[in-house]
């Protein structure tokens, strides 16, 4: 069964970039599956949203889930248009010898593993419509390395190569792929999941007028608007209170 309305995945829509994600795809037009841990989160976002939307749970690390989520949806949902790889997340700021090996494995198991597990699942039937897009959502940290991102930075590192690859795989197929890679951006989860620590979160953003959810809903809105033969490989974007630092040099060094 189809549906005259595209439908849009969107993965971790129960915070932060997802939330926005959702609620602006529907007000786009789409009908909007949105994915994520919390069920009673993802039951308010569809009382927000309203009959446009699905409310899905889904872990994206739990790979049993995400192989069958083609023949899970309901009927009517099952022919996805366009997937959100949003899920991810971020553990802790320390340096790698100190790090916890636990924190890295969550890493690459939500931001590498569960993206790529999920794409793996609905590309096939975006390729034999011969009409879809997949949208990543990456980070400036894949770019620049600062202290403390080791592998979070080389996650966000993978999607973008990722996504890349994708591009070449799918030259000949009007199936489309972008990364978007914001920098410093508040109103979600993010560093209070990361630091563990609702104070040390709010320093993250003191003096700064970062990035919003909403902002990057807006790109990815954007991206889906562009006519059917562009495809916008990558979108890196910062808030003006933010440039690229360049590089480190350490002066305690004995000549």
């Amino acid at each position: 069964m189809t549906h005259p309305l595209k439908t849009a995945l969107v993965t971790g829509a129960t915070a932060g970039f997802g939330h926005a994600i959702a609620l602006r795809l529907v007000k786009e037009g789409f009908r909007v599956i949105a994915t994520g841990r919390r069920q009673e989160r993802l039951d308010a976002l569809a009382k927000e949203a309203g009959e446009n939307l699905l409310p899905f749970k889904l872990d994206v690390t739990d790979l049993a889930a995400v192989k069958a989520l083609p023949g899970s949806l309901p009927e009517g949902w099952q022919q996805v248009d366009v997937l959100v790889n949003n899920a991810g997340l971020a553990l802790g700021l320390e340096k790698a010898w100190e790090t916890k090996p636990s924190d890295w494995e969550q890493m690459i198991a939500t931001n590498v593993t569960g993206l790529v597990e999920i794409t793996r699942a609905l590309l096939p039937g975006m390729v034999d419509r011969n009409a879809g897009h997949v949208i990543s959502l990456g980070s400036t940290a894949g770019t620049y390395p600062y202290p403390g991102s080791n592998v979070y930075g080389a996650t966000k590192a993978f999607v973008d190569l990722f996504m890349r690859n994708l591009r070449s795989d799918l030259l000949g197929k009007q199936v489309r792929a972008t990364n978007i890679a914001p920098g410093l951006c508040g109103g979600s989860e993010f560093s209070q999941v990361r630091l563990g620590d609702n104070q040390k979160a709010a320093a993250v953003y003191e003096h700064t007028k970062p990035l919003l959810p909403e902002d990057i809903a807006e790109t990815v809105a954007w991206v889906l608007k562009l006519p059917p033969h562009v495809n916008i490989n990558m979108v890196e974007m910062m808030p003006i209170c933010q440039a690229a630092a360049g590089l480190a040099v350490d002066r305690t060094m004995d000549n």
